[in-house]
Formats: C-alpha cells, sequence, structure tokens
C-alpha cells in the first residue's frame, strides 16, 4: 500500500479494537467511536495544506443520489468531512443507472483514487470485478460482505436489527390500535436485518405489556419509487395502522409524506428524519454511515490492516441508535428501551436477522 504522511492528530486519537462476529472468523469490529468532536476542536489543524498532494478517495452512490437523505447522503457526508478537515480529496460519483456502476469504479480508479467506495449491496458485484481488475487500488463498500474478500477490498455491514428491535418495542408500546406497519424496499439480506429485528422488538414489547400487536409488511421493490412508498403507507394507515417503520431508501419518503397526510407516526431510518415531519416522525432507526466511511478511510491511510475483512457495527460501536429526543411518545417508554439496548449490548438480547432466528427468538422470548 502507499505510504501518506502523517495525517492529522484526530485520526492518530481514534483507535480500533480486533473482534469476531458471525461466521467470519476475519471479521474486524471497530470499538471506539466516540468523542470525534472534541477531538476535533482540540487538534484544530492550523498549517496550510497543499491539497494537490492529498490522497484521493472516491465514492460510487446508487441510482438514488447523493441527497437521498439516507444512506447515500451519509456516506458522501462521511467523505466530505475528510475533505473538509484537508485530510483527502474527495470525489463522488451518481450513477444514472446500475449498467454505470462498473464503469463508474474504474472511473475513480483510473483517476488515482487511493481508496473508493461503494455504497449498497447492489453494487457489489460490479465492485468486486473492479477491484480485480485493479489490485492496486483499494475499495471498500458499505452493505455487504463478501463470501471471499479479496486483499483489496473491505466490507462494511451494520447490525441493523439492533436499532430495529429498538424501534420495533417503541412501536407496539405507543400504538394504539395495535396494527403497525413495515415496509421494504427490497426483499433480501440486508433488509431482513430491518424486518425482522423490528417484528421481534415489537413482539418482545407486546408480550412484556400483554398487548396484541399485528404487524403488516410490504414492500415497494424499489428504493427510489416515492409514489409506491406513499401509496402502500396510505393503504395501510386506511386499514388502522397508526405506526409505520419504513426500510426503503428514497421510496420512504413517500411514506413520510403519507404520515403527514394522514396525520399517523412514522419510523425514520438511516438518518434522524424527524426534521422531515416533527409532528409524525415517531422515532428513527439511525444509522451512521458517515461515520463508517470516515473511520474507516481514516484506517486506511493510517496503514492498519483493513485488507480481505469485513467490519461489523452496531449499538456497541455507536454505530447504530435511536436518538434522545423523544416527544412524540412517553418518557416510560424511552426508559424502557434504553434497558433495552443494554441487554442487546450485554447479548442477553440478540436480534434476529433472518426468519429462523426470528423463530428460535420468539420461542425462546420469555427468557430474555
Amino acid at each position: 500500500m502507499k505510504r501518506f504522511w502523517p495525517l492529522i492528530a484526530l485520526f492518530c486519537l481514534l483507535t480500533a479494537l480486533v473482534g469476531c462476529t458471525g461466521d467470519d472468523s476475519m471479521t474486524k469490529v471497530i470499538r471506539v467511536w466516540n468523542d470525534e468532536e472534541d477531538v476535533q476542536e482540540e487538534n484544530a489543524y492550523e498549517e496550510e495544506v497543499d491539497t494537490s498532494e492529498l490522497p484521493k478517495a472516491g465514492i460510487v452512490v446508487d441510482i438514488s443520489g447523493k441527497d437521498d437523505r439516507s444512506v447515500n447522503q451519509s456516506a458522501w457526508e462521511g467523505l466530505k468531512k475528510l475533505e473538509d478537515d484537508k485530510t483527502i480529496n474527495a470525489t463522488c460519483i451518481e450513477p444514472e443507472s446500475a449498467d454505470m456502476f462498473y464503469k463508474s469504479f474504474t472511473e475513480l480508479a483510473d483517476d488515482g483514487c487511493d481508496i473508493c467506495w461503494g455504497v449498497g449491496y447492489m453494487l457489489a458485484e460490479d465492485m468486486l470485478k473492479a477491484a480485480e481488475e485493479r489490485p492496486e487500488t483499494h475499495f471498500a463498500i458499505v452493505d455487504n460482505a463478501y463470501e471471499q474478500t479479496p486483499e483489496n477490498v473491505t466490507g462494511v455491514v451494520f447490525r441493523e436489527q439492533e436499532s430495529s428491535f429498538m424501534v420495533g418495542y417503541i412501536a407496539a408500546s405507543a400504538s394504539k390500535t395495535g396494527k403497525i406497519g413495515f415496509i421494504g424496499g427490497t426483499d433480501s439480506k440486508v433488509i431482513d436485518r430491518f424486518k425482522y429485528g423490528f417484528m421481534a422488538g415489537a413482539k418482545y414489547a407486546a408480550d412484556l405489556y400483554a398487548k396484541n400487536v399485528n404487524i403488516r409488511i410490504e414492500y415497494t421493490g424499489s428504493f427510489t419509487d416515492t409514489d409506491k412508498g406513499h401509496d402502500i403507507a396510505v393503504k395501510m394507515y386506511d386499514e388502522d395502522c397508526d405506526i409505520i417503520y419504513g426500510a426503503a431508501g428514497e421510496s420512504g419518503l413517500g411514506l413520510i409524506n403519507a404520515a403527514k397526510e394522514k396525520g399517523k407516526f412514522v419510523i425514520g431510518v438511516d438518518k434522524d428524519q424527524s426534521e422531515l415531519a416533527p409532528d409524525n416522525v415517531l422515532t428513527s432507526a439511525v444509522k451512521d454511515v458517515g461515520g463508517a466511511v470516515g473511520k474507516v478511510t481514516a484506517m486506511f491511510l493510517r496503514g492498519e490492516d483493513i485488507s480481505g475483512k469485513t467490519i461489523s457495527l452496531g449499538l456497541t460501536e455507536g454505530a447504530v441508535r435511536i436518538p434522545t429526543e423523544h416527544s412524540n411518545y412517553k418518557d416510560e417508554i424511552y426508559d424502557s428501551v434504553l434497558s433495552v439496548e443494554d441487554k442487546i449490548k450485554s447479548t442477553r438480547i440478540v436480534p434476529p436477522t433472518n426468519l429462523d432466528e426470528y423463530n428460535e427468538f420468539v420461542t425462546h422470548m420469555d427468557e430474555y
């Protein structure tokens, strides 16, 4: 890997520990991500920097674009923060269609990018092809883990099931009709983590409070179809669902609009989406994609060994969470869900990621 001049003190103070998750014994888990803003303030870089000599980092977002108010935007903001700190030169490519993914990766690599990011599992195969053809360039991808990860590739995955469990718990606790909904973008392993975590959290709360809670599941079949997200949500609300959780990317913006029209609640995803509808966003399952992109990039630039590995991030690492602001539901529910968070961090509760794990969780729920 190329040698880089020493980076600013901000990144020297960030540390990482090595751990294992899942079946991949090579998985590396970042453990310390806190106090970044304080470190930056205390170690402001005062010297003039020749930005033309900085390392280059590029990112390819999916067809939702970098302003999707979701994962793409967060990822791009992570690189932009490094650029603003005069640590890298950042480039973003927004392909208009999926058949442009591979070309976009090769364009970044050929332009001299030291690390090239991709956002979303739908870019995985095109990134893999580009990485195989350009072994001198390092690639990293959000929301994908390869069965066999090449040495010049790093996967970054999130334990979305953990924050989804928490918002499911909140939804079941706060629902007045006993009917809640989930809208996914596509039926996939990534969305399964959101869905089954949400279902398990709702089931756990319903059992705890002896409530009868029904969960309706639908998919938009797309992460960009806001009209479909809106129409599905309207139908759910009309059928007495009072809270809906959406994991559908840009399509979820249609869900938020429907909640505003119907005067119902929606649960945001990826970013704290309360600013889009303060009176209607009950809470959000926040996923710090930007933080992951920024810090994994910093690890790479420091020369840390992230080659051929998958980095798994969740509540323990501060990479997924719920907002502290909770004016749309009771303090008692918030305090209770914080206790649930502690149980997840201690692995007393292990939120499910698929149907088999969900069934197992429900079978043994009395033990938690």
